[in-house]
Formats: C-alpha cells, sequence, structure tokens
C-alpha cells in the first residue's frame, strides 16, 4: 500500500491538508515527515481555537516563526495553503489567521490581493519580520564540498535568492511553502537535492545546513497582517494607525487622479497603492491601497467620501495599530 494513504488519518488533522497544484504528487499534500507536527499541532489548536493562529505551510515556516513572534502566547495551525488558512477562521477553528503581503526584495505576494478581499475577513494587526534562508540538505558523512542539482522552496524564497542559486548552478524548484520543502527532502531522501528554508526546519526534519543566509539581500524583510472575523474597535488604538482597502476606478482618463485627489488635499499619508486587474476584460483596474489614519478622523472621512464619489468597490479591510513608521 502506498505509505501517503496510509497517513490519511494524520493529513485530516491539518486544515485541509491538500494543494490545488497539479506539478508533483509530493505536493498534494504534506510530506510525510511533517504529518506528525501537522497532527499535534492542529490537535492542540482544537482543544483552544480562539487562542490558535493559522498560517500557510508546514511546521518551521517563516509563517509559523511569525505567528510566535505576533503573538507569543498563541497555538500555531499549519494549513496548506492561503485559503485554508482563511477558511480555519472562517470556520471558527482558529481565531486568527497571519498571512504574509509582501516581501521588500520581491514584491507582493501572489494572489493575496484576491484573497483578502473575497475571504470577508478583517485585517486586525500587522507585523514585520527579517527573512533568512538557510540551504540545507541530508546529511551525508564524510562530503566535502557538496554540489546540488536542484533545491525546493516556495517560490518567492527562491526568487529572494536567485542570484546565490544561479552562481553555483542550483535549479530552483518550486515548492507550496518552504518548510514543507525541508519535509519534501527529507522524504526524498536524495543527497543531491537541496531546500530553502528557514533554519529551525533542519533541526525539525533531521537535514544539515549548508550555508546560512543565503538570500541575495541581507534587509530582507516581509511584512504580514494578522486576519479575524471581525474588525478591530478603532477605538482601542492607541497610536498611528493603517487603514487597508481596496476598490476600483474605470479605464478613463483622470480617473485614478480624481479618486485619489482627496488624500492630497486633507493631508493623508498614502503608504501603498498597487493595481491589479479582475476579470480577464481589461475594462476596469482594481487598486490596493495603505494610508496613515482611521476611519472617524475627520480628514480621512473626507479623503474617503471623495474617493467613494469616483470610485466603486470601495471596500475597508481593516484599520488597525502601525506596527513600523512609513517614511
Amino acid at each position: 500500500m502506498d505509505k501517503r494513504r496510509e497517513t490519511g488519518g494524520l493529513a485530516n488533522a491539518a486544515c485541509r491538508v491538500r494543494s490545488r497544484s497539479v506539478i508533483a504528487p509530493a505536493m498534494q499534500s504534506f510530506p510525510l515527515p511533517a504529518l506528525r507536527l501537522v497532527e499535534s499541532m492542529s490537535a492542540a489548536a482544537a482543544a483552544d481555537p480562539a487562542r490558535a493562529v493559522a498560517f500557510q505551510g508546514a511546521p518551521g515556516a517563516n509563517s509559523h516563526r511569525a505567528a510566535l513572534e505576533a503573538l507569543p502566547h498563541c497555538l500555531p495551525l499549519p494549513c496548506f495553503s492561503f485559503e485554508d488558512a482563511l477558511d480555519a477562521v472562517k470556520d471558527g477553528r482558529a481565531g486568527q489567521a497571519i498571512i504574509p503581503i509582501e516581501n521588500s526584495q520581491h514584491g507582493r505576494v501572489a494572489d493575496i490581493h484576491f484573497l483578502l478581499p473575497e475571504s470577508d475577513l478583517h485585517i486586525v494587526g500587522e507585523h514585520f519580520m527579517p527573512i533568512h534562508a538557510a540551504l540545507m540538505a541530508l546529511p551525508v558523512e564524510g562530503a566535502g564540498e557538496r554540489k546540488f542539482t536542484g533545491a525546493y522552496s516556495h517560490p518567492q524564497a527562491l526568487g529572494q535568492s536567485r542570484h546565490y542559486l544561479r552562481t553555483r548552478g542550483i535549479v530552483p524548484l518550486s515548492y507550496s511553502d518552504t518548510a514543507g520543502a525541508a519535509a519534501y527532502i527529507a522524504e526524498l531522501g536524495d543527497p543531491d537535492l537541496a531546500a530553502l528554508a528557514p533554519e529551525i526546519a533542519a533541526e525539525l526534519y533531521g537535514l544539515t545546513i549548508i550555508e546560512n543566509n543565503v538570500e541575495d539581500a541581507h534587509d530582507n524583510m516581509t511584512r504580514f497582517v494578522l486576519l479575524a472575523n471581525e474588525p478591530l474597535d478603532v477605538s482601542t488604538i492607541t497610536g498611528p494607525a493603517i487603514t487597508t482597502f481596496v476598490f476600483e476606478v474605470r479605464n478613463i482618463p483622470a480617473a485614478l487622479y480624481k479618486a485619489l485627489g482627496g488624500f492630497a488635499t486633507n493631508g493623508i499619508n498614502m503608504t501603498k497603492l498597487e493595481s491589479y486587474q479582475r476579470g480577464a476584460s481589461f475594462a476596469a483596474t482594481a487598486f490596493f491601497s495603505d494610508i496613515v489614519g482611521a476611519p472617524g478622523e475627520p480628514a480621512v472621512d473626507r479623503a474617503m467620501e471623495e474617493l467613494a464619489y469616483y470610485a466603486k468597490d470601495l471596500r475597508i479591510l481593516g484599520t488597525y495599530p502601525m506596527e513600523r513608521t512609513r517614511g
């Protein structure tokens, strides 16, 4: 019998442990070395779901680290995909989810602008975390300098270490998450393959660290957001706040200029503005934006009222404390 089928009970304990990828059979669930960790963490979260924080990835992923940094007393809940992590909150299996939204070197995390509005969850916090990657592989006794044919990791991590991999002739191989890639290498048993993952993953999955800090830029930083079913009470925010929202404008001359004019005239600092297309018609452009300030502040209310007049589908995704000063 296939060993993977024998572990069905373990896989079911995780947040819908599955993949939407058809790249390889190994990506249809967590690798076997990760499943027992997933089972124990899922059981702990099920016993106290209010403390559970869902994250995408296997135990040892950067999102796992971020959950423990942002909420040290939480119960991290591993989920295979971003959608699964969001669903865990919607279904009441976790009080919050933590999701990477952008990286200083590699930009926006793929599909996140679509997932957040569709989830109906609210952003209630943010967390910035330095990202360091280690090249790790199976231990080999008496091995000198080792060369690897390929390295598995999340596409974001591969992009953040692309120069390191290229100069060493290591082919980047996409996997659903960083720690899952480490577990997959442990499962494969091929000493010629490596993984790019957080240092903790080597300890969890019995791998040897070949080299630490292999990211191309050592000031590499990822911004995470915390999401919950209910919005944060704005009155509880004592310091500067960030408000995140999405909106859409028609593709006509000066549409964006008119929509955003109120932020300039009211002195509101817009710290992020990203465009993306909804659907295949390219008839209208959607925008994802952050501003410094909160609804209820007169200047913010005036700016948002003007935006609503010129834009459509305006949706506030959350107002939450600013963890890191912009500008």
